[in-house]
């Protein structure tokens, strides 16, 4: 709680009330701890009495020490039975607490989406749905016309370069098409003639190829 509320008499949040209380719950559960340990040590003190007075053949003051023990464990299981009831107790604050700041974060997102939903203009937003469509058509369309085109002038590209290697190539072998192949009468009997043929045809098999 703020200075200004506990001046003017204010009452605390029920966020600030579970934080108290389990802030009292942790303080309680720590000096039921302490308490532990110091009945542990008596406990221990008594262990070494009760066995002195035995060896000692003093059979009443050891009865009367272990009535003690038994009464000091007694108690000390009640303090545990009470620390587990206190815990207990802090897990449902706890639990409390969490699902009480779940629900104001659910109130703010339910704020957040009715203020989005009121300031969402349908219509416009329809439309514009509707334009983006169109125009996405168009550059497909377009996109199409384009690669069409691209695809037809790089046809004819390769197409001229080919014919320009197989020309590169006759001319290399010395075959002019202008002015014919030899006839057949011709190449019989002549190897070197044969060999230029078997190696424009390597050639051309060669460009087939690429």
């Amino acid at each position: 709680m703020g200075l200004t509320s506990w001046l003017f008499g204010g009452q605390k949040s029920p966020q600030e009330q579970l934080r108290a209380h389990q802030r009292s719950l942790g303080r309680a559960e720590r000096e039921l701890d302490r308490e532990k340990v110091k009945l542990d040590q008596r406990e221990k003190s008594l262990v070494q009495e009760i066995k002195s007075s035995a060896k000692a053949g003093n059979t009443g003051a050891a009865r009367i020490q272990a009535r003690d023990m038994m009464r000091l464990r007694n108690s000390r299981k009640k303090m545990m039975n009470a620390k587990t009831q206190l815990q207990a107790i802090s897990l449902r604050l706890q639990t409390t607490r969490t699902s009480e700041q779940m629900m104001q974060s659910m109130r703010g997102a339910t704020r957040l989406l009715g203020g989005m939903n009121k300031s969402m203009n349908l219509p416009a937003m329809s439309r514009i749905a509707q334009q983006f469509e169109r125009e996405n058509d168009m550059m497909e369309q377009r996109q199409e016309m384009i690669d069409e085109s691209m695809d037809d002038a790089l046809e004819g590209d390769d197409e001229d370069e080919a014919d320009e290697l197989v020309d590169k190539v006759l001319d290399e072998v010395g075959v002019d098409l202008s002015q014919g192949l030899p006839d057949a009468a011709t190449q019989v009997g002549s190897v070197p003639e044969l060999k230029s043929e078997g190696n424009l045809q390597a050639r051309l098999d060669d460009l087939a190829k690429r």
